[in-house]
């Protein structure tokens, strides 16, 4: 049974396809791509259709990752297909479980820098509080691009740690 993972921001063309892309890798290397199903989207339309920013494909191009990417807003009817929905800030987690049609499915949406591995308290838990938000780069120059590249690279770590024990779980 496929372990499906959704990673939102906002428009779905920096902050959520680099982490698509970051996790994907990090999935394949974990030998989980057959098992395991990435994905993202934004919580508005406004680049549907659209690739990912172009600084976003540079900076995870350079860093040895795919880049092709097609923007699409996240639908409410997608929560009973996924077992964790990603937001990158707390305001997407908020509309996002404001989206959610059942109290189960709010309960699948997680920060995604709450997996840091830096942030966490105790191996195995998870992060919460503030500071957690992955900075939206959109608006500002390069190398805001590459500090989310940072974020993301760091919390996916503990991301693929959960994702494997829940796999392992469902497989038990």
């Amino acid at each position: 049974m496929t372990y499906r993972v959704c990673f939102v921001c906002t428009g779905n063309i920096c902050r959520s396809p680099m982490a698509e892309h970051v996790f994907r890798a990090r999935v394949a290397e974990a030998g989980l791509a057959g098992v395991v199903e990435v994905d993202s989207a934004g919580t508005g339309g406004w680049h549907e259709g659209h690739a990912a920013d172009p600084r976003t494909v540079a900076v995870l191009e350079e860093s040895g990752y795919g880049s092709e990417h097609t923007a699409r807003q996240f639908r409410a009817s997608w929560f009973p297909a996924l077992d964790l929905v990603i937001a990158l800030d707390e305001g997407h987690a908020r509309e996002l479980r404001r989206l959610a049609p059942t109290p189960e499915d709010a309960a699948k949406v997680r920060l995604l820098r709450s997996y840091d591995p830096a942030l966490v308290p105790t191996p195995g838990a998870v992060a919460a509080g503030a500071g957690l938000d992955v900075p939206d780069p959109y608006y500002g120059d390069r190398g805001g691009f590459e500090e989310c590249l940072e974020m993301v690279e760091a919390a996916s770590e503990g991301l693929l740690a959960a994702v494997r024990e829940a796999v392992k779980e469902r497989t038990a």
